[in-house]
Order: C-alpha cells, then structure tokens, then sequence
C-alpha cells in the first residue's frame, strides 16, 4: 500500500490517506484475476488426475517372444550398438532376418542390454530353401507370414498387397515331391 499526501477536499494538506490499489488495479479486478488463476490451477490439476487414472486403467503390455537371432548376427549387433550405431543394428537385423522394425528394434535393444535373444531352431533343409518361393514358403509355415512378405517385398520389389497375394498362393507342400 502507497502512502500518498493529498489536498483534497476533506483532507488536509500534510495529512495521509491509503490508496487501496495495487499496481493501479482495484480490488475487483484484483479478484477476477485471482479467480482466473485459480481456475486455471483447478484446470491443471483436473488434467493430471485424468491422465493419472487413464494410466491405471490401461491394460499391462505383455512382452512378446522375440524372434530367432543366430549367434555371428548377435555378436555384429551387439558390436554395433557398443558403438553406438542403433539403427544400422536394427537394419542389419531386417535385412539378414525379415523382421519387421518393431521386432527388430526390440531385438537389437534386447541384444544391446544383454537380455536372451532366442537362437534359431536347427529345421531340416528342403530341397527348395534356397528359392524365393521355398524359402517364403518356410516362413510361412512356420507362423511368419509377415516376414515370409517382407522377404518377397525386398526381392522382388513387389508392393505389399502383391507379395501378401504371392505368399498367401503358396501352398504348403505343393512343389515338394
């Protein structure tokens, strides 16, 4: 509060009078902008307990087995990521294997902290693994569809509906004889 000397009528020169403003405001402007603030504060905490809850009610993500790694491919990602080069981890891991990048981020990630990585079951070799068709054909039978269409994706150049078209005409046993 400012003390201010008038020479008003009513108050005598030398005498004092308080102005009841602060910074030229009145009491009820002061008052509409502290309802403001408090309003907005209101508005914050609301946010956070919104966001707070939702947190709570969202179901637990259950991690999911990562794919097959053989060992020379671990030990060139784990190579990779010491030196701090990620994503030239994650590219070799989709190119040497067909993972699509979330899986292959997880597993590059996973080899990076040192978590287990699962290696590749021996199968028997087909007298067709070495073609795009066999080897696509694999994929497939053993539950990889997607990675059976990524390989044909980056062999051949095919778009996605064409090479989910061409992995989903291959039959299971159909050149095997």
């Amino acid at each position: 509060m400012f003390i201010i000397e008038h020479s008003q009528e009513g108050v005598e020169c030398g005498e004092t009078s308080y102005d009841h403003t602060v910074a030229g405001l009145g009491p009820a402007e002061l008052f509409v902008i502290s309802g403001m603030l408090i309003f907005a504060v209101l508005v914050v905490i609301g946010i956070a307990a919104v966001a707070r809850a939702a947190a709570r009610n969202r179901p637990p993500q259950i991690p999911r087995p990562l794919p097959d790694v053989p060992h020379d491919l671990r030990s060139r990602v784990r190579a990779l990521t010491d030196d701090g080069r990620m994503i030239h981890a994650i590219k070799l891991i989709r190119e040497e294997t067909a993972m699509g990048l979330k899986d292959a981020k997880l597993t590059a990630e996973a080899i990076a902290a040192g978590r287990p990585v699962p290696a590749p079951v021996a199968h028997a070799v087909s007298p067709l693994a070495g073609t795009l068709a066999g080897r696509a054909r694999e994929l497939k039978a053993s539950g990889r569809f997607e990675q059976a269409v990524h390989l044909v994706r980056g062999e051949t150049g095919m778009g996605q509906s064409e090479a989910t078209a061409f992995v989903s005409a291959l039959e299971p046993e159909a050149d095997t004889a």
